[in-house]
């Protein structure tokens, strides 16, 4: 009588775990945006999200979005007033690095993700605040799920992650308001489209140091934090 139990349990907890994995890797379809580039998605609970940056040029209209980058190799910490005065929507790559958005997607402001004309590819839009943090909630709150959203390679310091739930989320840094770029290899931070007043909104963010998902972030005291250049992941309407 013991043994049948013990063998139900045990069937049962298979099934809970086919299930459980399931619920992360359902969705292996590809979504192709307004450039023609295709990007892999995945299923996470019952959101559907993209499991790579979002690297485009263009607005989903086909308008061009600004590319707003220092010509040649800068010092690393050099300023850019250009970023820094930027009025409207504007992407860039990390540093100088042309092609590293195969990996790890372009950086953009705010001002672009909050773009009427639309940054998100059709059928897709960019994640309210309350949207990563269902997110967060189902990989088991952000103390934890941080672990399972961090990609397997590219993290310092041995801060990669196990990327259980597909999200594949890259190092992939940013770009500060006076156009300082730091943090590739150690941290991701990306937009939310959630705003506070003004030029203040929501982010995003995985940390190499340890397993924790800030969600509903802001950077306090700080009212143009939309000129930060962030990475942006699109989900499924």
């Amino acid at each position: 009588m013991k043994s049948n139990y013990m063998k139900q349990k045990i069937k049962l907890s298979s099934v809970a775990v086919i299930l459980f994995v399931l619920a992360f890797h359902k969705a292996k379809a590809q979504v192709t945006a307004q450039d023609g580039r295709t990007y892999k998605t995945v299923k996470i609970g019952n959101q559907i999200w993209m499991a790579e940056n979002l690297s485009v040029s263009t607005y989903r209209n086909g308008d061009s979005i600004l590319y707003k980058q220092e010509k040649g190799k800068k010092p690393k910490f050099k300023l850019n007033i250009g970023w820094q005065s930027m009025s409207k929507g504007a992407w860039c790559y990390y540093e100088t690095e042309k092609g590293i958005d195969t990996t790890y997607g372009k950086l953009y402001n705010w001002l672009a993700v909050n773009d009427s004309r639309g940054l998100a590819p059709e059928g897709w839009h960019i994640p309210t605040s309350e949207e990563w943090k269902q997110l967060g909630e189902f990989l088991g709150g952000k103390d934890t799920a941080g672990f399972k959203l961090k990609s397997t390679k590219g993290w310092e310091e041995n801060g990669n992650g196990t990327n259980e739930s597909g999200f594949n989320g890259f190092p992939a840094g940013i770009r500060s308001d006076v156009g300082v770029f730091y943090g590739k290899g150690y941290s991701a931070f990306w937009w939310t489209s959630s705003r506070i007043i003004g030029m203040l909104a929501y982010y995003c963010a995985l940390h190499y140091l340890n397993s924790t998902f800030f969600y509903k972030h802001n950077i306090s005291n700080n009212n143009i934090v939309g000129l930060f250049g962030f990475s942006v992941r699109c989900i499924k309407d």
